[in-house]
């Protein structure tokens, strides 16, 4: 058995336990959820062992209390099995008085909510798992800190030894933990089992209509070319369209993008609405991200020679790995990452922000001093911009890049930090 690899989000659960009497884990499959709450539970039910499948849910009919009792916190994996566990859970946690309960663990697949009568409001708090961080993954050596840059220092050091090969290799094995540690070509197998078994059965359960494979195959595929970009609905149609004999509308795009979402295959990133100095018009549109970059390589068939073939597509994904991490990065600060964009063209690939009001700006680079160059100048014109009368500046301004051997502070103030040194 693999040794436990430490995640971020391990602080986070042991928190929400002393804050609530349960604690539901979303997230993709395959990204730890069961593992993860492992490490904490007092007791464990899985619903779905196949020798007491039947018996479990015919007992979460009759008397689901049964399958409650158990050291604290009792953690029911694939509660989603046996929808009225929710109510059970949530009529014991009341009964009980007590936080840390219960640990509720689930397929990416959505619940039948029809058998689900209480919302869970002040009984449950729900947790998001993602695919591991590089620094996670103990592939950044977490010399440069997010949480720190928010006090502006002076000076940062870090050192970061990746190759372009190297920062390939990351983009197409991904975060998942099966994955970490594998030899290269079992490890670059994952994302491609991820990816099939998402085109073949997962989709179809998320919302119980089954759908056209190559047409999921082709949206996905037009989704990767499309990672950070603000595109319509119209232009996946389009993609789709362009190898299909049947007329698709809009809402058939929609209907397939959502149950994307629901089982977590794509995270979009919300737009940024700061104060402006001008009355330019924010673009308000979500930014298209897969929550994982390797599942953007997969759905295109391409592995790390064929990135370094074509750095303009690598740029595209290792923008997206960045964004992976920055999210596992944020959300331990009680942050979101957010972007930016206006009427006249000027952006910023992400903007942290905390709950208390700070944020720092940060674009994301492959390498190379012109793009530096280009990505420094785009934070400084948005600094510009915001209307500090109304709101603070912020607390800091970075370029995370792939390529690059040192973090560092400019003399402008702008930090440099290759992703291989960033943590939480």
């Amino acid at each position: 058995m693999k040794e436990y690899r430490a995640r971020i989000v391990d602080e986070i659960l042991k928190d929400k336990l002393e804050a609530k009497g349960a604690v539901l884990i979303e997230g993709p499959k395959w990204c730890g959820k069961t593992t993860t709450a492992m490490q904490v539970a007092g007791s464990v039910l899985r619903m779905d062992e196949p020798s007491k499948r039947a018996t479990n849910i015919q007992m979460a009919e009759l008397e689901p209390e049964r399958l409650l009792n158990g050291e604290t916190p009792r953690l029911i994996d694939e509660w989603q099995i046996a929808p009225k566990l929710w109510d059970a859970t949530r009529y014991e946690v009341d009964t009980r008085g007590e936080v840390g309960q219960f640990l509720l663990t689930e397929s990416a697949v959505p619940v039948d909510t029809e058998e689900i009568t209480h919302s869970g409001t002040g009984r449950f708090t729900w947790l998001m798992m993602r695919p591991m961080s590089l620094y996670e993954s103990g592939e950044s050596s977490g010399m440069v800190s997010l949480k720190a840059l928010f006090d502006a220092p002076d000076k940062i050091t870090g050192i970061s030894e990746y190759s372009i090969e190297d920062i390939a290799f990351l983009i197409c094995r991904g975060g998942w933990p099966q994955a970490i540690g594998m030899k290269e070509k079992p490890a670059l197998s994952q994302a491609e089992d991820y990816y099939d078994a998402v085109v073949k059965s997962d989709i179809n359960r998320a919302d119980n209509v089954n759908k056209n494979p190559e047409r999921v195959k082709r949206l996905m595929k037009s989704y990767a070319r499309n990672q950070g970009g603000q595109v319509a609905y119209t232009t996946f149609r389009d993609d789709i369209q362009a190898n299909d004999v049947d007329s698709l509308s809009e809402d058939t795009v929609a209907s397939y993008i959502n149950a994307l979402k629901r089982i977590f295959v794509i995270e979009d990133m919300p737009a940024w609405n700061p104060n402006l100095r001008s009355k330019t018009s924010i673009r308000s549109a979500d930014t298209r991200y897969y929550i994982d970059p390797s599942i953007a390589t997969a759905a295109l068939g391409i592995g790390p020679n064929d990135l370094i073939n074509d750095l303009n597509t690598m740029g595209l994904l290792f923008e997206t790995l960045c964004v992976r991490d920055l999210r596992v990065y944020a959300e331990s600060l009680g942050g979101t990452v957010l972007h930016y964009r206006d009427k006249t063209g000027l952006e910023c690939d992400t903007v942290i922000h905390l709950r208390n009001g700070n944020y720092g700006l940060a674009e994301i680079k492959l390498g190379g001093q012109k793009l530096i160059e280009e990505g420094a100048e785009n934070l400084k014109k948005l600094e510009k911009k915001i209307d500090t009368d109304k709101m603070p500046g912020p607390s800091f301004m970075m370029i995370i890049v792939g390529i690059g051997d040192f973090a560092y502070r400019r003399e402008d103030g702008i930090y440099i930090v290759p992703i291989g040194c960033l943590k939480n």
